[in-house]
């Protein structure tokens, strides 16, 4: 078990670590390599530290052609079968070596999830750093522990899962030999109603398993993945295209390179802003502590000798002088210098 992942010399994901951020490109690239080009070279510019793309084969998941999908493109309602529209963005092993390669060239890391024992050599192959199982092939667990066997950290999605499921499925890459996991809250609800994002499931995650936790969003926008963060998920993923506007399933509900820049420097922001949670002074504050806080101030021009009264005591900044908490000790002590209108009473100062 390890709860911090290392991907290369440079890049570590856990606790400690800034929040690892996956533009999960998926299907988006619609089957045209140029697009793919595109969309990686957006996620890059965008901020994401990493493309994620689909490298399976239909007949891994689907050999019924009747089953239809619905969805909305393009603002109508789309209804089609299945193996047809998986099997328009299927990516052969050398598309995938040209988009590692694109992904490389632009400095962006590229993973893929592959949905079986092939796809899980090519990616070998391609010594991609990082391995992703979806949370539809969870309860494949002949797919995650070879993914274990590999040695490559694996990430799995727990969309629709129970924690028994998750549970099995971990100890089942464990017990492959399996060291670095990351495991992902996810809702599998495209896109999904904030009613059920549910993201205090992050918490339960981390407390059950000792490995890196993070959220794979599904929800429109950019709340429930800031969200996340502010709870300890240190890996982010969501999807991501270059125009809502363009034909397909996910479109819709993806982020754009504008939205995934606001998503990126908003996390960026927010590990700055947690910060510590010890109770003290900021560095900036100890100005403010001096200069803002108030003093036991002379009230009217007083003179050496004189008795102070409480009508001679007024409280005003700066904090050079006696603390307000102090004023009962200073009403009847006697003055040892003339001291002037607005100026702060000093211990020195007094007969005691």
């Amino acid at each position: 078990m390890r709860e911090i992942i290392k991907l290369r010399k440079d890049r570590f994901i856990g606790k400690g670590y800034p929040c690892f951020i996956v533009a999960e490109i998926g299907i988006n690239h619609n089957g045209d390599m140029q697009l793919a080009k595109e969309t990686i070279l957006a996620a890059k510019q965008a901020g994401a530290d990493a493309v994620k793309f689909q490298n399976y084969k239909t007949e891994d998941f689907i050999l019924d052609k009747n089953l239809t999908y619905e969805y909305l493109s393009n603002g109508k309602r789309i209804v089609e079968s299945q193996y047809e529209m998986f099997k328009r963005y299927e990516l052969s092993f050398e598309q995938l070596e040209e988009l590692k390669k694109y992904a490389d060239e632009v400095g962006i890391i590229f993973f893929s999830t592959p949905t079986s024992s092939e796809g899980i050599q090519d990616l070998e192959r391609l010594e991609v750093p990082l391995l992703k199982n979806g949370s539809d092939f969870l309860v494949n667990l002949e797919i995650i522990a070879q993914m274990a066997k590999t040695g490559i950290p694996t990430v799995i999605s727990t969309g629709m899962a129970t924690l028994a499921e998750i549970d099995e499925a971990v100890r089942t890459f464990e017990q492959a030999g399996g060291k670095e996991l990351i495991i992902l809250h996810c809702v599998s609800s495209y896109p999904t109603p904030p009613e059920e994002v549910n993201l205090l499931k992050i918490r339960s995650l981390q407390s059950a398993f000792n490995y890196p936790v993070g959220f794979s969003d599904h929800t429109e926008g950019v709340v429930a993945a800031i969200g996340a963060v502010a709870l300890g998920a240190c890996f982010i993923e969501k999807h991501f295209t270059i125009d809502n506007n363009l034909e397909g399933p996910d479109h819709r509900f993806s982020s754009n390179p504008k939205e995934f820049r606001e998503l990126v420097e908003a996390i960026r922001f927010l590990e700055k802003a947690m910060g510590s949670s010890k109770i003290a002074p900021t560095q900036k504050e100890e100005f403010g502590r001096l200069n803002f806080r108030l003093s036991c101030v002379a009230k009217r021009n007083l003179s050496k000798g004189e008795t102070i009264k409480k009508e001679d005591v007024a409280f005003s900044r700066p904090a050079t002088g006696i603390p307000p908490k102090f004023v009962e000790f200073l009403i009847g002590k006697k003055l040892l210098k003339d001291v002037k209108a607005g100026e702060p009473f000093q211990f020195n100062i007094l007969t005691l």
